[in-house]
């Protein structure tokens, strides 16, 4: 019978109907003196016995990570019941700004620096839509004395709202489950005919997440599972296209113009417009067993199933922006219509060995695996009116890895080094060494291009690239947390030595760079908290040997200036300003069909500071925020461009609450 509990515990898990505390796409820590919201005990009345007994609150719901199960980490996390960042509900603020986006909630991110890949193996190459997905090694997996319950809604500026459902409720005391549920939309600012268009929804997004987690009476079995998935469309504008004034002068920042791409009227009021889609479902398994004491036996399996979608059924209507961008590499023969339907399959296993030893307050971990993966993607694009064409990559790959772990007496430093190695080719290295002033560490990964970048065809794009080399990354980074008093500094470096880039060139095609090329990043990160006045940030600076095959801004700023008051000693206010400046620079412009972002050398955008005045606010473990976003739009100049093409989102005011429920 016991032998069956594992098998139960998963089939019941998929079924349930429980969720946890999630928010697709975590960024987790993103930069020097990134802020992250700290946890707290407050015990003010959520779950209440019959003698009026405050019993259920954050201390009796917490919650555990894959990470630290993998490495032996006994780490529970309480849920979060500050304040701070309540009011950066969008992702790219999440980001603190490391990411751009088009202007608005649900349309494509891309990395602002430089973006080193997290593990081996040949990836789909789609990745513009991660963000908004669950992923499924961030997961929490809760363990409550009670149903917990987060209700979390923000209605954002100019129609971007977001509206979020947790649920997590233990079984036994060894057994939770959980489910987490978000929609979210966002409508055009440009390219509709006011508020009544019919055709004014430019983004939506279902996401959701099942998850479960198990442990055995004797502690010596854990099972952590989850499934995963995703339903984003999107329709394609192109960006905006500048208008003229009854004088005859242009109007660049055209918030009321047409948009690049457009559609065709179908009847009824309706129209057909071009549109991308991402279709996820994800299957994620960790379990492990311990033998004996500091021996561990580990196993994970992924599933995963993924759809990107590109059409546009109105190409002769739109011919010419396809024709500015491809230029001479454009095979406009059939003028119909774009349809590209790009299908991912994936099974990776994992297997391993791990374990930990502890003596006179240090330890020592370790682990050891082997991983297989077996993937495909089909590919299927049109050729005619009703005629379309295909092809296909598989390919079975196989790694072998190694991690060690030394952690100090004092609980606060360690050092960690991983090695992997792809058979056939490709590896990865990192080591870190982590302690109360310094992290430092140095990573390599050589890894083979995306599936994408190696072959991508279409009715009027087309390139084959199975050539090309492994690309290289070498980056070593070190960090300081300097203290004094009240201020905390944190100055760091990066340098990245880039070999054999991939980039997407100004024709939107895969191209890769021969050589090396090196990027040298400096940052400062600080946090200032005097009485109830908190100032912080970062900044960086980047110097690159080249920018033929990579764009970023020069000088880069995050701010944040802060004051706390109490109100009647029950609500808490946290008033404040955001502030965010990028030097002007060529930023990538984007590639609808592809789905990617490729260089240009034709608009700078950026160089302007935008201002979002927000106001955070607790009532016992209820949050809310109201914010005024692009605060100063106006005062200077009328907007500014985040991307060629692409506006930022105008002025608009935003309100937000986040409700916790113990009971």
């Amino acid at each position: 019978m016991n032998r069956c509990i594992p098998f139960l515990v998963l089939l019941l898990s998929l079924v349930g109907t429980a969720w946890g505390q999630q928010v697709p796409g975590g960024f987790g820590n993103t930069g020097f003196g990134a802020t992250q919201p700290m946890s707290t005990t407050n015990t003010s009345p959520s779950g209440i016995d019959d003698s009026t007994k405050v019993i259920y609150g954050p201390t009796t719901t917490r919650y555990i990570l894959e990470d630290d199960v993998l490495n032996n980490r006994r780490t529970l996390y309480p849920v979060d019941t500050t304040m701070d960042e309540v009011h950066r509900f969008l992702y790219v603020q999440r980001s603190h700004n490391l990411y751009q986006d088009l202007g608005a909630l649900g349309t494509p991110m891309h990395p602002v620096f430089v973006n080193v890949p997290d593990q081996l193996g040949a990836q789909t190459g789609y990745t513009v839509f991660d963000a908004y997905a669950y992923q499924p090694l961030s997961v929490k997996y809760y363990n409550t004395k009670s149903p917990f319950t987060d209700m979390y809604v923000a209605l954002g500026g100019r129609n971007q709202n977001i509206l979020r459902f947790d649920f997590a409720q233990n079984i036994t005391p060894r057994w939770n489950v959980g489910f987490a549920v978000q929609r979210f939309t966002s409508q055009k600012q440009y390219g509709v005919a006011g508020t009544n268009d019919p055709n004014k929804l430019l983004a939506q997004n279902w996401s959701g997440v099942i998850h479960t987690n198990y442990r055995s009476k004797n502690e010596k079995y854990t099972l952590l599972a989850n499934f995963i998935n995703m339903n984003h469309s999107l329709d394609e504008q192109g960006g905006v296209l500048s208008g003229t004034s009854v004088t005859g002068e242009t109007i660049i920042y055209n918030y009321t113009g047409n948009s690049r791409l457009t559609g065709n009227s179908v009847g009824n009021g309706y129209f057909t417009s071009p549109n991308s889609s991402e279709i996820r479902n994800d299957y994620h398994i960790y379990q492990q067993f311990a033998p004996a004491e500091g021996i561990q036996l580990f196993h994970r399996l992924d599933y995963k199933r993924h759809k990107n979608f590109y059409q546009d059924t109105t190409l002769a209507v739109n011919a010419g922006f396809y024709k500015e961008i491809l230029g001479t590499a454009a095979n406009l023969g059939d003028t119909s219509k774009i349809v590209l339907d790009a299908r991912f399959r994936l099974l990776e296993n994992q297997v391993g060995l791990k374990g930990i030893f502890e003596r006179n307050g240090s330890a020592f971990n370790y682990r050891a695996y082997l991983r297989n993966r077996i993937y495909g993607q089909y590919t299927q694009y049109a050729t005619g009116y009703a005629q379309s064409n295909e092809y296909e990559t598989r390919r079975f790959e196989t790694f072998l890895g190694g991690w060690l772990g030394y952690y100090f007496p004092d609980s606060l430093s360690q050092i960690t080094a991983e090695a992997e190695y792809q058979v056939g080719g490709g590896y990865r290295l990192q080591g870190q060494l982590t302690s109360r002033l310094l992290t430092a560490g140095y990573s390599s990964i050589f890894v083979q291009p995306t599936l994408l970048q190696e072959r991508f065809q279409s009715n009027i794009i087309n390139w084959r690239r199975e050539g090309f080399n492994l690309r290289g990354y070498n980056h070593a980074f070190g960090k300081l947390n300097l203290r004094y008093r009240k201020l905390q500094i944190e100055p760091g470096v990066n340098y990245y030595l880039l070999t054999n880039y991939v980039y997407f060139d100004q024709q939107a095609i895969a191209q890769q760079a021969s050589g090396s090329f090196s990027v040298l990043q400096t940052g400062l990160g600080y946090r200032l908290a005097a009485g109830k006045f908190l100032a912080s940030g970062q900044a960086y600076y980047t110097l690159q040997s080249t920018r033929s095959y990579l764009q970023t801004p020069p000088f880069f700023m995050n701010a944040r200036f802060q004051y706390e008051v109490l109100y009647a000693k029950a609500l808490y206010i946290q008033v404040g300003v955001d502030l965010h400046y990028k030097s002007p620079y060529y930023a990538n412009a984007y590639m609808p069909i592809t789905q990617q972002f490729y260089l240009q050398n034709s608009q700078q955008v950026e160089g302007y500071i935008l201002a979002d005045l927000y106001a955070n606010l607790r009532v016992n473990r209820t949050r809310l925020f109201v914010k005024l976003t692009h605060a100063n739009q106006g005062v200077l100049q009328p907007g500014y461009f985040v991307a060629p093409n692409y506006l930022q989102m105008r002025r608009g005011f935003a309100f937000g609450v986040d409700w916790y429920l113990f009971d």
